[in-house]
């Protein structure tokens, strides 16, 4: 068991990671598949959301970004408009790319998902397709790679290596890299492919296969926990591996530490989940581990962590970072035995720190797209909110109770300003979103400067809108509307306004002047 988590993961946060590997870029249209075509026994798509997103190295490096490390990413992309695309994200996460080589006449690996959800929800993949060689990067790569790592591999505390068998991992790149950060005592963590022969990760700290890739690599049929560490025992004797972790699935990770390990042969169990979709858990435990082992944690602590982040990622669609607050949390749950993932719903999984509630529009559109995939209903509610008072707190609670999920957008100062008059707000746009963070009712907070949320709606498309009983006018209605979402108003308590309030204070006071937002 891992005592006081909360203060224990400082020793995981800011450690500089070297990730290698496979950079993938995933590709997710969404939309509604209703009806079979009369053409062909086929579901048709009728798509109305695109997203992209990082997989392979890039997927890990991005959700070490969000666990707050500092990472410096190497591989390859192709010079087309899918690597361009990858190398936006990468730059949006400030992930140092400067190992990332752009190569002419070499595709992107790109998978390309359709999902299709049934009657707005419930959404399942249909189809993939993929675009990819797996050809090996040439002589001159290989050099460019392996040099820049020498490089600036000192100053890193962990490497990471992902090897999705597309080229980027030939076996005389890994063994100079994992000869030399061995020589310097850094730490090699690898995610292998799916491959029989696992000479070219020889001399590696951790090696993370799944229960497939130990079954290939071994020739052990893998259907129970002994089974697995005695597969595990193999690639530790053949590779000369520090240590091994077998994922296996509901049962856990077999953890088996080799002769310069620490570590006792065990299984470190999960506890039980809502799977929903497997993608990225790997990714995860590789990203968890290689920051345990950046900060020499023993391999049972490294197992349990990577377990309760796994267990995270399965309740998600595709690959979606995961924080520290949300693993805190949950381990604190599955440590208490309190209850189990079947029993949670997104209520439950509310983080506890308000500054997590609050996100930008591209944040809260990927929150939103999980939540769904969980079958959960979006709530939107917007307004100023300056001067939080019983109002607008039953308001909330009343919006709460039609949905899972409610979000609320707050006008800016500007906006705020144009439509309540210059002697407004009184309270400053971020101190309102931490306040109404606060609350238990509100899931996520957003600030716009734009004069109506037609944008948000748009992107989000909640499934209700509302708005307080003060008002008769719903803007954004004939967006909501369009798109088959419903519109109700609240009653909430008319009694106070903010305005009032304002009033008041200036009469009691005799303030004449405009009053200046306060700030913390």
């Amino acid at each position: 068991m891992i005592h006081d988590l909360r203060t224990r993961i400082g020793e995981l946060r800011g450690r500089h990671v070297l990730v290698l590997g496979d950079l993938i870029l995933d590709r997710y249209t969404w939309g509604n598949a209703e009806r079979v075509s009369p053409e062909a026994p086929v579901l048709v798509l009728r798509a109305d959301e695109h997203e992209l997103r990082p997989g392979g190295a890039a997927s890990v490096a991005v959700l070490l970004r969000h666990l707050e490390a500092k990472v410096t990413l190497a591989g390859v992309v192709g010079d087309d408009a899918a690597g361009r695309s990858l190398l936006k994200i990468l730059d949006d996460e400030q992930i140092n790319r400067d190992l990332v080589r752009s190569i002419p006449d070499r595709p992107t690996t790109t998978k390309e998902r359709f999902v299709g959800r049934a009657a707005n929800r419930h959404p399942h993949q249909i189809l993939r397709v993929d675009q990819e060689t797996r050809e090996a990067i040439n002589a001159d790569t290989v050099s460019y790679i392996r040099d820049g790592i020498l490089r600036h591999i000192a100053g890193h505390r962990a490497v990471i290596i992902s090897d999705y068998a597309k080229g980027v991992c030939t076996p005389g790149l890994l063994n100079a890299v994992i000869y030399f950060a061995h020589n310097c005592r850094i730490p090699v963590v690898v995610d292998p492919a799916r491959i029989s022969d696992y000479s070219r990760y020889r001399r590696a700290s951790l090696v993370t296969p799944n229960r497939g890739e130990a079954e290939l690599a071994t020739g052990i049929r893998i259907e129970t926990p002994e089974e697995a560490l005695d597969a595990g025992r193999q690639l530790v004797e053949q590779a000369s591996l520090g240590a091994a972790f077998i994922t296996i699935d509901r049962d856990g990770i077999a953890v088996i530490g080799g002769a310069r390990s620490e570590c006792s042969q065990h299984v470190a169990p999960s506890a039980g989940r809502d799977v929903y979709d497997i993608t990225g858990a790997g990714d995860m435990v590789i990203a968890i581990a290689g920051l345990c082992q950046a900060a020499a944690w023993p391999l049972a602590e490294t197992a349990e962590l990577s377990n309760t982040a796994a267990g995270l990622e399965i309740e998600q669609l595709g690959i979606a970072p995961v924080t520290w607050n949300q693993i805190v949390n949950r381990y604190a749950d599955e440590a208490e035995g309190s209850t189990t993932a079947t029993q949670r719903s997104a209520k439950h999984r509310r983080p506890i720190v308000a500054d997590d509630k609050i996100l930008t529009i591209s944040q809260l559109a990927s929150r939103v797209t999980e939540y769904r995939a969980s079958g959960n209903s979006i709530v939107f509610t917007n307004g100023c909110f300056d001067l939080l008072h019983v109002g607008h707190v039953t308001y909330l609670q009343q919006a709460s109770e039609l949905g899972d999920v409610l979000i609320v957008a707050i006008n800016n100062d500007a906006g705020t300003t144009r439509l309540k008059g210059s002697s407004r707000p009184v309270i400053s746009e971020s101190d309102r979103a931490v306040m109404l963070a606060s609350l238990a009712c509100v899931d996520h907070v957003l600030i716009f400067g734009e004069e109506t949320p037609h944008h948000l709606l748009e992107c989000l498309r909640p499934d209700v809108l509302v708005k307080g009983g003060t008002t008769s006018e719903v803007v954004g209605r004939e967006v909501v509307e369009a798109y088959g979402g419903r519109v109700c108003t609240t009653e909430g308590s008319t009694k106070t306004s903010t305005t009032q309030i304002v009033s008041e204070i200036r009469e009691t006071s005799g303030i004449t002047e405009k009053i200046q937002p306060l700030t913390a």
